[in-house]
C-alpha cells in the first residue's frame, strides 16, 4: 500500500486545491432591497455551511452512505473488504465501498468511470483530503456538491425543489427521503418513483434507529408518513422577468465568460414594492379593458359525460382565491400538485386539461357543475371552488370589430359543464374570490424612473413574460400621439411663445410638398374652440393648435428641441404630422424624456444595474455616479475625460472574473477581496432652460386638474402632471406623467397595430393603470413641487386675449411668464380676440 501511494500520489491533482473549490451556482437577479427576481443556470444550487444542516439530516446521510465516517481516516477498510467479497462472489460490482471522503475526491477531481485504478486514486486523494480538511468541512463539501435529481445540486437545493422549504424546516421523513437520493437520484426519486423512494427512506430510518440516532417510536411514525414531495420551481420573491432579462443581457456585456455557474448576484435599481404594484396595475387594467370587449369563449371543451360526478363544493371544500397572489415563475407552468392525496375521480377530471398553460395570476379550471347563479369548478391543483354570478356576468359574447353581444342573464348563457377556462384572483371590498377571465388580447407596458438620476424603479414589458418575452417597454416602438405634444409646446416656449399665446383652433387644409397631398387634420372630438390660449389648448389636447404651433416654430427648430430631450429625432418624419405624434417611441424613451419636466430640465439616461457581486458578496462592479451639471459642464467633462482615459488603460488588464481569481488566490479570500470596478461618472446636463421646464410643468399639471388626465386627480395629490395620448383609430393609448420624485409612462395597444375599439381613448385605457400604480408607488412619499425659478413672474391676464388685464377686468386670471415674455396690456378697445393675425390664422 505504501508503494502504491508513493507511485500514484505524484500523478494525481493536488488535493490542496479542495480548499479553493468554487461551486457552480446560478446567476441571480435581485431588486434593490435584494429580493430575488430571477435565476439563470442549469444547476440549482444553494451552498450552505455545515452549521446550517440539521443534525438529523447529517445522521441520516451517514446512516445511508458512511456509518463510520467520523471514525475512519478517509478509507473504510471494512467497506472495501465487503465490496471485494461481493465482487468475487457475484462477479460484478455490487457496492463500491467508497466513503464520503472518497466520493468527495471523485466528485471534485476524478471521472465517474468504474475502473480499479480510479478506486486506488480515490483512496490516495481521500487520505490527502483527510489531512487537509476537518470532517465537518468534508461533509459540507459533499452535501453541497452531490446531484440529487431535478437539476438540484446539494441538500439545500433539493429541499427547495422537492418540498419548497429550507433544509432546516423539513420533517424527519422528508430529511430521510433526501438522504436516500445520493445513491441513485433517479431510481429513488420521490416524484418520479415514489414507491422505491419510500422503500429507500424506510430503510434509512431503520439504519438511523440501529445507530441510535432516532427512537423506535420516531422510526415507526416517520415510516407511516405519506409522500409529500412534488416539484417546486424556483419561485421569485418579486415578479420582474422583463427587468431580469434586461439585466442578464447587460451583465453579459460587463462580465465575459460563463455567467451561469459563477454564483454572480446582480442587484438592480428596481424597488420591489413598486415593481409588484406595476405588475398588478398593468394586469388589472388589461383585464378591465378585456372585459369591456366581451368573452371569447372557453380554452377548450371536454365531453364530461364519461367523467365521474363531483359534489358541489361546500364550506372548507371550496377553494378561496388567494388574498395576495404570490409571484408566479414566469414560464408556462404545470400546476404543482400532490396527486397522491387526490381521489381517482378528481384525477380523472384533471387529466382532461393538464396540458393547458397558465400565465401570471391566471389559473386553469374546468367547470364541473352549473347553477343559475354560480358555477362549480375544479382548479388545476385539484381543489374545487365556486365562481359567483357577479364574477361571470361581465361575459357578453365578443363579436367582430370590437362589438359585444347581449348581456347574459344566467350562468348557462356563458358556461357549460366541461368548459376549460381561466380564473383570476380578485381581492376587493367583497373579499378574495375567483373571477372568470381570459388571457387579454391587448398588451401594455409600464416604465417608472427616478427623474433625478434615471434609475429604473419598475418595469413591466407585457402581461406575462411566459406568454410573450417581447419587452414592449424598451423594444416596442409605437406612435406617440398626443403624449408627444408637450415637446412641441416646449419648442414654442423656447421661441417666444407663452402659456397665454392665442392660437386658433379651427379647420385648416394644408397642401404641402412635404406631405405629398392635401391634408385636412381634425380634432378627436370634432369640435372647434376658436382662438385658444396655449395652456388651455394643451390640457384640451387640441390637434389643430399643435399643428399651427409647429408650423410657426418651424420643423427644424423643433427638431433642435427634440435633441435637447435626447429623443431619437432621426426616426421622425419631418412634416406637420409630427405635431400630432406621428413619430414612434418606446415607453422607456418617452419616460426618459418626461423626466426632464420632472427634474427641472436635466437630461438623464435610464439605468438599472446598481452593482454586481460575487458569490461571497464582494462587489465586482458598481454603476457609475450620475452628476447633474449646468451647461457647458466644462470642468466635469474634463475630469470625466481623465477618468475615462484611466479606465481604458485598466481595460487592458484581465477580465473581472480573471481579476477576481487572482485576488482571491493563495487561500487569502478574506484578506484580499476583489477590486471593485466603477466606470467614470455619467453626466446629466441641463439642456432645457429651468424657466421653460417650470412653465411646462405648470401646464402639464392643468392636464391633471382639468384636462384629459383628470382621472389621476383621484389620487388627491397636487404635485402630479402628465399628458394622455391616442393615435389614429385608437390604435395606441398612452399616459405619461410624474410627480417630482417619480416619472411613469404607460402604453396600451395590440402587438399588431389594430384599433383598440371605439371609445378607447388614451384617457380611458392607459390612465387607470397609471393611477393604480402611482397611488401605491407614491404611498408615503410627501408632496413636493418644482422650485419656481427667479425669472418667472405671475401676471393677471384677460383669458380671451392673453394680454395683461386692465385693472377693472372682472374676468382676469393669473398666468405665469418669463420676465422677458410678459405680454403688453390689453387695449381699452380690444375686441377680445387677442394675438396677431399670424398667430390666429
Amino acid at each position: 500500500m505504501a508503494g502504491s501511494y508513493l507511485y500514484l500520489a505524484p500523478q494525481l491533482p493536488d488535493a490542496i486545491g479542495i480548499r479553493e473549490v468554487e461551486y457552480q451556482t446560478p446567476l441571480r437577479i435581485y431588486s434593490s432591497d435584494e429580493k430575488l427576481m430571477a435565476e439563470y443556470g442549469e444547476k440549482r444550487r444553494e451552498p450552505v455551511t455545515f452549521d446550517h444542516l440539521p443534525p438529523l439530516f447529517v445522521q441520516a446521510v451517514l446512516a445511508a452512505e458512511d456509518e463510520r465516517f467520523f471514525r475512519h481516516a478517509g478509507v473504510d477498510v471494512k467497506g472495501l473488504a465487503r465490496a471485494a467479497v461481493e465482487l468475487i462472489r457475484y462477479r460484478e460490482i455490487r457496492s463500491g465501498g467508497s466513503t464520503i471522503t472518497m466520493q468527495v475526491a471523485r466528485n471534485f477531481f476524478l471521472d465517474r468511470e468504474q475502473r480499479f485504478l480510479r478506486k486506488f486514486n480515490e483512496i490516495v486523494l481521500a487520505m490527502q483530503i483527510e489531512h487537509i480538511l476537518t470532517k465537518e468541512q468534508i461533509l459540507e463539501l459533499y452535501l453541497n456538491k452531490i446531484y440529487l435529481g431535478h437539476r438540484s445540486y446539494g441538500a439545500q437545493a433539493a429541499a427547495k425543489v422537492y418540498y419548497g422549504k429550507d433544509i432546516g424546516e423539513l420533517t424527519l421523513p422528508q430529511l430521510a427521503m433526501i438522504a436516500g437520493l445520493p445513491k441513485a437520484p433517479s431510481a429513488y426519486n420521490p416524484i418520479t418513483n415514489p414507491e422505491r423512494a419510500v422503500q429507500r427512506r424506510n430503510w434509512i430510518l431503520g439504519r438511523m434507529h440501529e445507530t441510535g440516532a432516532i427512537t423506535e417510536e420516531q422510526m415507526e411514525q416517520a415510516r407511516q408518513a405519506p409522500v409529500t414531495a412534488r416539484y417546486h420551481t424556483s419561485r421569485p420573491e418579486v415578479e420582474g422577468a422583463y427587468v431580469a432579462e434586461m439585466a442578464r443581457l447587460a451583465v453579459a456585456d460587463i462580465i465575459p465568460g460563463d455567467l451561469y455557474t459563477q454564483g454572480l448576484r446582480v442587484i438592480t435599481t428596481v424597488d420591489s414594492k413598486r415593481q409588484e404594484a406595476a405588475v398588478r396595475a398593468l394586469r388589472e387594467g388589461l383585464h378591465e379593458y378585456d372585459e369591456r370587449h366581451g368573452y371569447r369563449g372557453p380554452l377548450a371543451e371536454v365531453d364530461a359525460g364519461s367523467l365521474p360526478e363531483l359534489a358541489w363544493p361546500q364550506g372548507d371544500d371550496a377553494e378561496a382565491a388567494p388574498e395576495d397572489e404570490a409571484p408566479q415563475p414566469e414560464l408556462a407552468r404545470a400546476e404543482e400538485q400532490d396527486q397522491e392525496s387526490l381521489s381517482n375521480d378528481v384525477v380523472a377530471w384533471l387529466d382532461t386539461f393538464k396540458d393547458q398553460p397558465a400565465y401570471g395570476p391566471l389559473r386553469t379550471a374546468i367547470v364541473t357543475e352549473i347553477r343559475e347563479d354560480a358555477a362549480a369548478v375544479l382548479l388545476g391543483d385539484g381543489k374545487q371552488a365556486v365562481v359567483a354570478w357577479k364574477d361571470i356576468s361581465w361575459a357578453r359574447p365578443a363579436l367582430r370589430k370590437g362589438y359585444v353581444g347581449e348581456k347574459p342573464k344566467q350562468v348557462a348563457d356563458v358556461l357549460k359543464v366541461g368548459n376549460v377556462v381561466y380564473l383570476r384572483p380578485v381581492d376587493d371590498k367583497n373579499g378574495a374570490h375567483w373571477r372568470l377571465a381570459q388571457l387579454p388580447q391587448a398588451q401594455s407596458a409600464l416604465v417608472s424612473l427616478d427623474p433625478e438620476t434615471g434609475a429604473l424603479q419598475a418595469l413591466q414589458g407585457g402581461y406575462s413574460f411566459s406568454a410573450s418575452n417581447f419587452n414592449r417597454a424598451m423594444q416596442g416602438q409605437r406612435q406617440a400621439g398626443s403624449v408627444f405634444k408637450p415637446f412641441v409646446y416646449t419648442a414654442a416656449l423656447e421661441n417666444g411663445f407663452t402659456p397665454a399665446t392665442i392660437i386658433n383652433d379651427a379647420p385648416v387644409v394644408y397642401d404641402s410638398a412635404e406631405l405629398g397631398k392635401a391634408w385636412r387634420p381634425k380634432g378627436s372630438s370634432g369640435r372647434f374652440y376658436g382662438p385658444t390660449r396655449m395652456r388651455e389648448a394643451l390640457y384640451r389636447s387640441l390637434n389643430l393648435v399643435s399643428i399651427r404651433i409647429l408650423r410657426q416654430v418651424g420643423i427644424e427648430q423643433t427638431m433642435e428641441t427634440l435633441k435637447e430631450f435626447g429623443l431619437p429625432y432621426d426616426r421622425f418624419q419631418r412634416d406637420l404630422s409630427l405635431a400630432l405624434g406621428s413619430g414612434s417611441l418606446t415607453p422607456l424613451e418617452l419616460a426618459t424624456a418626461y423626466a426632464m419636466f420632472a427634474n427641472g430640465g436635466y437630461r438623464v439616461a435610464p439605468w438599472y444595474i446598481d452593482r454586481i457581486e460575487d458569490r461571497d458578496g464582494h462587489v465586482l462592479w458598481r454603476a457609475p455616479e450620475v452628476l447633474r451639471c449646468d451647461l457647458p459642464c466644462a470642468d466635469e467633462r474634463a475630469r470625466i475625460a481623465t477618468e475615462e482615459a484611466a479606465w481604458e488603460q485598466r481595460e487592458q488588464l484581465p477580465t473581472l472574473l480573471e481579476r477576481e481569481e487572482v485576488s482571491l488566490g493563495n487561500n487569502n479570500r478574506d484578506d484580499q477581496p476583489p477590486e471593485t470596478l466603477q466606470p467614470p461618472p455619467v453626466l446629466a446636463p441641463r439642456t432645457l432652460d429651468p424657466e421653460v421646464a417650470w412653465l411646462m410643468n405648470s401646464m402639464l399639471q392643468d392636464v391633471i386638474k382639468r384636462g384629459t388626465g383628470r382621472q389621476a386627480s383621484s389620487l388627491g395629490r397636487k404635485d402630479l402632471a402628465g399628458k394622455t395620448g391616442t393615435t389614429n383609430n385608437h390604435v395606441d393609448a398612452w399616459f405619461s406623467g410624474y410627480a417630482p420624485s417619480l416619472v411613469t409612462t404607460v402604453w396600451v395597444g395590440l402587438d399588431t397595430p389594430t384599433s383598440l375599439g371605439w371609445g378607447e381613448y388614451g384617457g380611458r385605457a392607459a390612465p387607470p393603470i397609471w393611477t393604480s400604480y402611482m397611488g401605491k408607488a407614491l404611498d408615503g412619499v410627501p408632496e413636493t413641487s418644482l422650485r419656481q425659478p427667479p425669472g418667472i413672474v405671475s401676471v393677471r391676464i384677460d383669458p380671451k386675449s392673453g394680454l395683461v388685464a386692465r385693472s377693472g377686468n372682472s374676468n382676469a386670471i393669473f398666468e405665469y411668464f418669463r420676465e422677458d415674455d410678459v405680454p403688453e396690456q390689453e387695449s381699452p378697445y380690444n375686441d377680445g380676440s387677442g394675438g396677431s393675425p399670424e398667430q390666429i390664422f
